[in-house]
Formats: structure tokens, sequence, C-alpha cells
């Protein structure tokens, strides 16, 4: 039987979801939150009306709650969605509504909402050009759009998304920031502007927090270690700090408004 992409999604995020509520695991995820929200900041508003699309356990839409009038966290995966949820609930939040969907047809009318936010979702979507002209469909005139990625720095040889998948076969492609700066225009928005980083990261935690089966981790792990070693480049520009193992992602964080 194929298994689509979508299954392969929900497949693997339903594994990783109670790593995605604990701090201890998922210090990856929440390490440039508060750099998110500080970007985000001159776009919240009060009144807004926000839509976090292909939220997950929505960190996002949890950390800006008590400064907007309502957030609607979408995802996919329903065992995301419970570990928000929950989170939610303990914190005392009651303007965010989780509700699970999907991104490239989202069940909202036109001009729904006046801020939507995506974050680490392009790289994973089958579809990313779907996924932005739907956010940018229901968003209201002068509404931002925040999009928050990994992305394909330029000009890195290798291939690092043949790797990803290796580590989560859900994984789909990362975009460079132009590709994602092209669909926004194409969904009828202005990039205004737009932080780039990068985060290098040990190797071993990322590969456990995706229940990398042992024999693939391993080939990653050699592979990295051969293009160290000389060897042909993997795109995830590896390195070793005091002798442990790491690569570097680069991020992105671009701010659109809708016309």
């Amino acid at each position: 039987m194929t298994v689509t992409h979508d299954e392969k999604v929900v497949r693997e995020f339903s594994k990783q979801a109670a790593g995605f509520a604990d701090p201890a695991r998922n210090a990856a995820f929440t390490r440039h939150l508060d750099r998110l929200v500080h970007f985000m900041e001159p776009e919240l508003d009060l009144e807004d009306v926000v839509l976090e699309v292909a939220a997950g356990t929505a960190l996002v839409s949890r950390a800006i709650a008590r400064r907007v009038r309502h957030v609607t966290a979408l995802d996919l995966t329903p065992a995301m969605l419970t570990e928000g949820k929950r989170d939610a609930d303990h914190a005392g939040l009651t303007n965010v509504t989780f509700t699970r969907g999907d991104a490239t047809a989202l069940p909202y009318l036109d001009r729904s909402f006046t801020l939507v936010v995506t974050r680490f979702s392009l790289h994973q979507v089958a579809d990313p050009e779907a996924v932005v002209k739907e956010m940018a469909r229901v968003s209201r005139p002068g509404a931002a759009l925040i999009i928050a990625d990994l992305i394909r720095p330029d000009g890195i040889d290798g291939d690092p998304d043949r790797i990803e998948r290796l580590r989560d076969p859900s994984h789909g492609t990362a975009l460079t920031e132009s590709q994602i700066a092209d669909l926004v225009t194409a969904s009828g928005a202005e990039v205004k502007r737009a932080e780039r980083f990068e985060y290098t990261r040990p190797l071993d935690p990322w590969l456990e927090f995706s229940q990398t089966p042992d024999d693939v981790a391993a080939q990653i792990r050699r592979e990295l270690q051969d293009e160290l070693d000389g060897g042909p480049a993997t795109g995830m520009r590896p390195s070793k700090p005091d002798g442990v193992l790491h690569f570097t992602h680069t991020y992105l964080f671009q701010q659109a408004i809708v016309g």
C-alpha cells in the first residue's frame, strides 16, 4: 500500500508529539521561540485574530495568546494538538482554539484573520505553494503573514534533504530564501523584512528526538564523519567542537503584508 506524504507526517509527528511537550527534549524548537515572538512583535495587536498554520503543539500560539484577541492553532496530527491543548489548559489560556485540518485546504472563509503565521512547516509539506496561497487567502487585506522555516542556504554542496529524509521520512524539501519569497509574492503578499541566522546543533539529540532507527542513525553519523575526513559533501555542514559531532541549520523569519 502506498503511503501518502500526509500519512508520513502524521505517523512521524505522532511519534514525536510527547517530545515536543518536554522542554528538556524540545530545547531546539523552543530555543528560538522568543526570537520569533520578538520578530513578530511589531505586528501583534490586542485586537488581532490569529491563525497558526501547521501549528504542531501550538508553541507560537501559546506564546502570543495573551497579547492578541484569539488564536486558532491548526495542525494535521491529532497527537500534537492534544499535547498543545493540555499545555494551554494548564497555563489557563482560554483564547486558543485547537483544530485538526489540512494546511493546503484551510477550513476558513476568505479574509478571516488579521495575522497568519507558520513555523517549521514549509520544508515538511508536500505542496508549500498551496500552503502559502491558503495563508494569504484567509488573511484580511493589510494582514501580516509570517513564515519561519528551515531553509537551504545558497551555494552549499551536497543534498541535505536526503539526510533529513533519512532521519525523518516526512521531511519534504528545504526551500531557499528566494524561493519562499517567490511563493509569498505569487500569493499576492509583499515581503517587507527578513531575518536569517544559523544554528549549529549536536547530532545525537536530533536523531534521538525523531526516534531514527539505530542503523539509519549510524549511517548518518558515518556520512557526516566521512565529510569531515574529506569525503563527499552532505550539505549538513558538519563540525566536531570538543569532539562531538554537530551539524548546521539555517533558519529564516520572513514577514509580508497581504494586499
